[in-house]
């Protein structure tokens, strides 16, 4: 397992422990957990960057890297958002509901679309983009930003950049699937099933493929 791939590991390990310390939090009040969950949740998106970095310096990108790093991503953000939707008052400002729905429906169609690409070419290329690149540090923006009790209108204007760059990311995804399944010879128009072969069977008993033309032009 390379080097890459066991930082993914890390921050996926990581996810449950900021979950808890939250929860402890916003029952006890007990700032330690605050800190805790904040410590936990800066170190996996730090782990986020550094495992990208080893991956692409030290050539250590692999098939298994390419399905951990990004689930490791919807795991960490997608827990934080739904923690942090709820009323937690008077200990943490609650996350827009519409952003994290935003999110919850880019990944859900994300997801579903790589299935049917799945079943219908064999294989999905999902390009990374920067739009979405641009989404994911918005979106650990706000978390940190509620983590840290920050106020202001900030977390508003943060929320809303995040909101749009994940829906955009969403958008260039979805169209990355269409040009897939477009450019599959599966997805286009075909005989059916038993036409082919009985195309194929007319055409080798006869004994010379252009004869009932022949005939024709010679009784005209």
């Amino acid at each position: 397992m390379t080097t890459a791939n066991k930082v993914t590991i890390l921050r996926m390990l990581l996810i449950p422990f900021f979950v808890v310390e939250v929860l402890y939090y916003v029952q006890t009040g007990l700032e330690i957990h605050r800190y805790v969950g904040l410590a936990c949740f800066a170190v996996a998106a730090l782990c986020d960057a550094v495992d990208g970095f080893l991956a692409r310096h030290f050539h250590q990108q692999s098939e298994l890297g390419a399905v951990l790093d990004p689930l490791a991503d919807k795991l960490l953000l997608v827990s934080a958002m739904v923690l942090l939707s709820f009323d937690h008052a008077p200990y943490l400002e609650r996350v827009p509901l519409w952003l994290t729905g935003t999110i919850l429906g880019r990944d859900i169609l994300l997801v579903a679309g790589l299935g049917v690409i799945h079943m219908t070419v064999g294989k999905a290329v999902v390009r990374p983009r920067w739009v979405g690149k641009v989404a994911t540090v918005l979106q650990m923006s706000v978390v940190i930003w509620v983590l840290l009790k920050w106020h202001g209108t900030a977390l508003d204007v943060l929320a809303l950049a995040a909101a749009v760059t994940t829906g955009i990311s969403g958008l260039l995804y979805i169209w990355d699937g269409v040009r897939q399944l477009s450019a599959s010879p599966s997805s286009g128009p075909s005989l059916p099933p038993r036409a082919a072969p009985q195309a194929a069977e007319a055409r080798s008993s006869a004994p010379f493929p252009n004869q009932g033309s022949e005939i024709h032009k010679s009784e005209s």
